[in-house]
């Protein structure tokens, strides 16, 4: 079942990303438009991640001190709405995962409390018929003890 599973998930995987991807694009829409919105959301991180990206690329061909650049304000706007882009498809896809990790946990929780009361129930009537087992065992010794105490007729 495990293994049928994923080609759905998959799926539902896609489907999420296809239908975060316009809403990820009007907020970069509106992100582009609004000086706001440029200046203090898209303009930070684009910096940091441009200076991260270049100091990254800077040592791995060997040039430990060199100073990096920062963007020209255009270029960090549109690189600060691409981010911000798939932050949001990145969210609303982590959003789905988790909430179909609480929705998995819930079901197993239920599972597990009907195997519980299950348990239960077969315990109470083990308990029972162990009760009627005693019960049914004093009557036969009863039994016994009425059959050997008659006085023997002889033939």
């Amino acid at each position: 079942m495990v293994v049928g599973a994923y080609p759905i998930v998959k799926l539902l995987m896609l489907g999420v990303r296809q239908v975060s991807r316009p809403l990820a694009n009007s907020i970069k829409a509106s992100a582009r438009r609004s000086q706001f919105f440029k200046r203090y959301i898209c303009l930070p991180p684009a910096q940091v991640y441009h200076w991260i990206e270049m100091k990254a690329k800077m040592r791995i061909m060997g040039f430990k001190g060199a100073q990096v650049q920062p963007l020209s304000e255009e270029v960090a706007a549109e690189l600060g709405a691409e981010l911000l882009g798939e932050a949001i498809v990145f969210g609303i896809g982590g959003a789905c995962i988790l909430a179909e990790y609480i929705r998995q946990a819930a079901n197993s929780l239920k599972k597990e409390e009907a195997l519980n009361s299950t348990l239960q129930s077969l315990e109470q009537q083990v308990a029972q018929l162990s009760l009627t087992v005693e019960e049914l065992d004093a009557r036969v010794r009863e039994n016994n003890r009425l059959v050997h105490s008659l006085p023997q007729v002889s033939k």
